[in-house]
C-alpha cells in the first residue's frame, strides 16, 4: 500500500491496529533527477506487453522455501529484544526515549522482521539469515509500530531516530555461521 499525505482529500490515517498488520513500512523518497527523467520518458512510449513471470505454484514454492530458511535463535532473540526495548527503553538505559514512545512495537514487529529476513536471505541466494539481513530490515519492520507520544509529535521526533537509539543499545549477536544445530 502507499500512504498519501494527510492533506490529500479523502485520506484518513489508519487505526494503530490496522497499521500494525502491515509487514514493513519502506520509505521511498522522490526519484533523483535522472531517474525521474527516465520515468517521464517511459510514460511517453507505448506500454510494454505484460508477461507473467511467476505462476501461483511458483509463488507457493518460494513461500515454502522462505519458510525453510534457517534463522539462528540468537537472531530471533535479538529481534524480540529490540521490540522489548521500544516498550521499556529504560531497561536498556534509554530513559529519555520513554517520553517519546507512548506504545512500543507489538509482537508482530519481531515476527515480521524474521519473516522478511528469511525472504531477503532467499533473494540473496542463502538458506540462512545473517545479522546483516536483520539490520537491513529492522527499521522497516518497526517504524510504523511505534506509537509516538504527543511530545514526540510536537518536537518532530521521528520513529527512525528513536529506532537508531534502540538499535545502538541492543547489540547484534555474533553468529557462528559454521554452527547449524538449534541452540536451546
Amino acid at each position: 500500500a502507499t500512504q498519501n499525505p494527510i492533506e490529500s482529500e479523502g485520506t484518513y490515517p489508519l487505526p494503530e491496529a490496522q497499521v500494525d498488520r502491515f509487514m514493513l513500512k519502506v520509505l521511498v523518497d522522490y526519484p533523483a533527477h535522472d531517474e525521474e527523467l527516465t520515468v517521464v520518458a517511459r510514460s511517453l512510449e507505448a506500454p510494454p506487453a505484460l508477461q507473467q513471470v511467476l505462476s501461483l505454484d511458483d509463488l507457493k514454492t518460494l513461500q515454502t522455501e522462505a519458510a525453510e530458511v534457517y534463522v539462528d535463535p540468537a537472531l530471533i532473540s535479538w529481534s524480540v529484544d529490540v521490540a522489548t526495548a521500544t516498550r521499556r527503553p529504560q531497561d536498556r538505559g534509554l530513559d529519555d526515549l520513554g517520553e517519546y514512545i507512548a506504545f512500543g512495537a507489538s509482537p508482530r514487529g519481531p515476527i515480521s522482521l524474521v519473516a522478511a529476513a528469511r525472504a531477503l536471505a532467499l533473494i540473496r541466494g542463502r538458506d540462512y539469515v545473517v545479522p546483516g539481513d536483520m539490520e537491513a530490515l529492522a527499521r522497516d519492520a518497526f517504524r510504523h509500530r511505534l506509537v509516538l507520544s504527543y511530545r514526540a509529535l510536537a518536537e518532530e521526533v521521528s520513529p527512525d531516530g528513536l529506532l537508531d537509539q534502540v538499535l545502538a543499545a541492543v547489540p547484534m549477536p555474533q553468529i557462528d555461521l559454521g554452527r547449524r544445530e538449534q541452540v536451546a
